[in-house]
């Protein structure tokens, strides 16, 4: 979704200038080099080069992808791509904007607290499978159409909550800018875990015993003991989850909360 202050505008256009990339979404144009049709490689299609794109990216992370990189996974030449994309942005673009195709509608027939906790998890988990989308989320508008798709399912739940429409916007950021928070730490966790080679139990083990054998940080962490034990939970992922759906009802109660009261009553 694009507000007003969104807007992108093309300085260079009348200029005589080189036009600014503003989005594969908004460009609307194709591939500015010139090629003969005889180039165009058997079998490779944007969808395909997508698709890889994404594979790519959760094998080996957004800091190693290259159109060097993805020419090999797709066993093309680099200037292949260039047959279907301007830019890796277009790429990261395209593969952002796919993945959130993953993300299923909420049931019709829900009542509009569980679609939003359907919405919420289904959100979270796309973090942390493409952890790679967090900075890209960021960067891009994130236009595309499984986007705007996703964006449209979130304001359809937040119409029927009975919040008035100048508080809808505000719930919807308190909710999903909490739940990117929380699959983006989660997943850059895991990525961790991975990367050593240990279970996320192991790895916290590991690191709360290094802590504790620190006497200037240990009184720290003993001083949290109560806190952890009635955190409940035998893993960290188990720990992790009843923090997610506590803090999300959280949210949902403070929605609640909101929902018919007047600017008056608030404040």
């Amino acid at each position: 979704m694009v507000s007003a202050s969104d807007r992108v505008t093309n300085p260079g256009k009348d200029s005589g200038t080189a036009p600014a990339r503003t989005s594969v979404w908004l460009d609307r144009r194709t591939p500015s080099r010139s090629r003969k049709a005889a180039e165009s490689p058997a079998g490779l299609d944007r969808n395909r080069i997508t698709e890889a794109s994404v594979r790519l990216l959760d094998a080996e992370g957004l800091a190693k992808f290259s159109m060097r990189r993805l020419a090999a996974e797709l066993d093309v030449t680099a200037m292949s791509l260039y047959w279907y994309v301007d830019t890796k942005d277009d790429l990261l673009e395209l593969a952002l904007d796919s993945v959130y195709a993953e993300i299923a509608p909420p049931r019709e027939d829900a009542d509009w607290r569980d679609r939003l906790r359907e919405l919420a998890r289904s959100y979270r988990e796309l973090i942390v499978r493409h952890i790679w989308i967090s900075p890209l989320a960021g960067t891009y508008l994130n236009i595309g159409p499984n986007s705007v798709l996703f964006s449209s399912a979130i304001m359809d739940v937040l119409r029927s909550t009975g919040l008035p429409l100048e508080r809808q916007t505000g719930a919807l950021a308190a909710v999903f800018q909490f739940v990117y928070g929380f699959g983006t730490v989660e997943g850059h966790f895991k990525v961790r875990c991975d990367a050593t080679g240990l279970t996320q139990d192991a790895y916290h083990r590991h690191a709360m015993g290094t802590i504790r054998a620190q006497p200037h940080l240990r009184a720290l962490v003993e001083s949290s003991d109560d806190l952890m034990a009635a955190r409940g939970g035998d893993t960290v992922e188990e720990m992790r989850e009843r923090d997610f759906v506590f803090a999300l009802d959280l949210l949902i109660a403070g929605i609640e909360a909101k929902c018919g009261r007047t600017d008056s009553a608030t404040g």
